[in-house]
């Protein structure tokens, strides 16, 4: 296993990161799928003790995987492996309460607590703001952080991070934020790190990057031959990419290639579309969801560099 050191934490994290979204289970939030479906808790747990056995120490949950579904299954694993082996991120944010806005500051407070004790924990190593939706107005902003900071001051959480699915809602706060770590969505498919200005703010001012769904929830693999059907409770029920005959035939045909290209790889389809998004990143790695020990173990075997021409190709390859 490789490392990298995340950026001004100056921790040393596995480059290939264990995203744990999966151990949530199916859930539904109103009439949307939001979790993973056929996920087993006892698969989940072979999987943590074989990631900590490869070496992948960067373990990343949220308050809301399952509705702390995920968590607990981390925080039981402190009878086999030491917690401090392992580099810890969770997330508040997306569990609004009966509040009207996401980040009300008891219902924060209390959801950063219950991780805490879902985690079995006393102070996690990285906490990070979910999502960027601060009100119409960031009218919210200034009591989230005010929260953040007080959980922070308390040594409860190590370090702070800011996560979202919009590269440009990161960049709207990220000053105020002076985040120690963020989490953008990003793969060679949906990719705007450096067009939206965020790589040039990680890159000068040392901020550690965890790039989440890299495969694109494993569409991005060639793995599918026809549009897939999910179950209820399965996030990617919501992804319209999964439901394009053009853009599954447009992978098979790029799957073809990177395992042409990248033959002398043990896992030269996902060496092609990981190693572009790390080429870039000095401070970065990348979150991959592991839902079993056969994952954890190809998970293992990627994280090698790749030239700048070569991630081009790639990059190159998925733009349409």
């Amino acid at each position: 296993m490789e490392y990298i050191t995340l950026g001004k934490t100056q921790s040393s994290v596995s480059k290939i990161s264990l995203g744990t979204w999966s151990y949530g289970g199916a859930a539904t939030s109103g009439t949307q799928s939001v979790g993973w479906a056929d996920q087993d808790d006892a698969d989940s747990n072979k999987t943590l003790l074989k990631a900590h056995d490869l070496g992948i120490n960067h373990w990343d949950t949220a308050d809301v995987y399952g509705d702390g579904r995920s968590e607990k299954i981390i925080g039981n694993m402190w009878n086999d492996i030491s917690r401090h082996e392992i580099f810890l991120a969770t997330k508040v944010g997306w569990d609004m309460g009966p509040y009207n806005h996401w980040y009300n500051p008891t219902h924060m407070m209390a959801n950063m607590e219950r991780s805490l004790n879902n985690l079995k924990t006393e102070c996690v190593d990285l906490m990070y703001l979910h999502h960027c939706n601060f009100g119409k107005n960031g009218e919210y902003f200034d009591d989230t952080m005010e929260v953040l900071l007080k959980f922070q001051e308390d040594g409860k959480t190590k370090f702070i991070g800011l996560s979202d699915w919009s590269d440009e809602k990161i960049m709207r706060y990220i000053y105020k934020v002076n985040p120690d770590v963020v989490q953008p969505y990003r793969n060679v498919m949906d990719n705007n790190y450096e067009s939206s200005g965020l790589k040039d703010y990680i890159d000068s001012n040392n901020v550690g990057v965890c790039f989440f769904s890299p495969i694109k929830h494993g569409l991005l693999t060639g793995k599918y031959k026809s549009p897939p059907k999910f179950k209820e409770g399965d996030y990617r029920r919501n992804v319209e990419a999964f439901n394009s005959q053009d853009i599954i035939d447009k992978l098979l045909e790029n799957k073809s290639k990177l395992g042409s290209k990248f033959h002398n790889h043990s896992q030269p389809v996902m060496h092609g579309l990981i190693a572009p998004l790390l080429q870039d990143a000095p401070t970065g790695c990348v979150l991959l969801g592991q839902r079993n020990e056969e994952q954890a173990i190809k998970a293992s075997e990627l994280g090698q560099s790749i030239s700048k021409e070569d991630a081009e190709w790639v990059k190159e390859l998925y733009n349409f």
